[in-house]
């Protein structure tokens, strides 16, 4: 048999290597972008809630997007201050605004509906004001949640408070502990009052409105997957395999976000260690 001559040989290489391109250009070989929310469920819930919005970006974008879990507040506020743990964030006004001016986070889209919070309580305290609670318990997710630096603001007295239970799992948990009367208040997302309050408890206080939750991303995601993750996000409530998760974060529609509807809600975090 005789030998293959140079150019056959040239030939097969470079068959090799655009094959090798092929290969590496697949979605076998996506790039893999980190998606961080905020706490407000356990790892657990939050894997299972979270997944068709995953599955729904890696199909539009032809990368891949894994969930990245806080285990609670305290270690996700401790991630928000290295901001290099994740790629994409789902935040409140307040870690939004930070992460936009500590971490030059880029704000992609945010819920259209505003958020605020109110102060609820057992029927005892029908018409009473948010003094009356002082010596009570009050329920809420942990610090620095929204619904906590609100309660902080509300209280801003350390030597008069009430007795602030803030191990709840998620802000459904937290009006459980209420109605089962482990605690006589709890503050409480206004917009989940509709699906889950309870018409017998008494409202106290309603904070003022903030934006709605914010999806950004780092800075070294590449302006180019910023936009197309933009366009499919605006385009998700025509998403029929979203319409549950939708549903279970209160999105009736996602509009473009800018760093200037979070202006100043940073310093909502003012009071809690590692604040800079």
């Amino acid at each position: 048999m005789s030998r293959p001559t140079i150019s056959t040989q040239m030939r097969r290489r470079a068959c090799a290597l655009i094959a090798a391109a092929v290969v590496l250009a697949s979605p076998l070989h996506a790039a893999e972008y980190r998606f961080m929310p905020e706490p407000t469920y356990t790892p657990a819930a939050a894997a299972e809630i979270y997944k068709p919005l995953l599955e729904y970006l890696s199909k539009t974008t032809g990368e891949k997007f894994v969930l990245v879990s806080a285990a609670n507040y305290s270690t996700y506020w401790r991630d928000i201050l290295k901001p290099d743990v994740t790629d994409f964030s789902y935040d409140e006004a307040q870690f939004a605004d930070y992460r936009i001016q500590h971490s030059q986070f880029v704000p992609l889209v945010r819920r259209a509906q505003a958020t605020s919070y109110t102060l609820l309580a057992n029927a005892d305290f029908e018409g009473k004001s948010p003094r009356d609670l002082l010596g009570s318990r009050i329920s809420t997710m942990p610090a620095p949640s929204l619904g906590y630096a609100l309660l902080m603001q509300i209280f801003s007295d350390p030597v008069q408070q009430p007795e602030i239970k803030s191990g709840a799992a998620s802000w459904r948990d937290s009006l459980d502990i209420l109605n089962g009367g482990e605690a006589e208040a709890t503050i409480f997302p206004t917009w989940m009052l509709e699906t889950y309050g309870n018409p017998g408890l008494a409202t106290i206080f309603t904070s003022r409105e903030f934006s709605g939750p914010a999806i950004l991303a780092a800075p070294n995601v590449p302006e180019e997957l910023r936009n197309k993750v933009r366009d499919a996000l605006l385009n998700a409530d025509g998403a029929p395999e979203l319409a549950e998760l939708l549903l279970e974060l209160g999105i009736t529609k996602l509009v473009p976000a800018t760093a200037k509807d979070y202006a100043g809600d940073q310093q909502m975090l003012s009071g809690f260690y590692g604040y800079k």
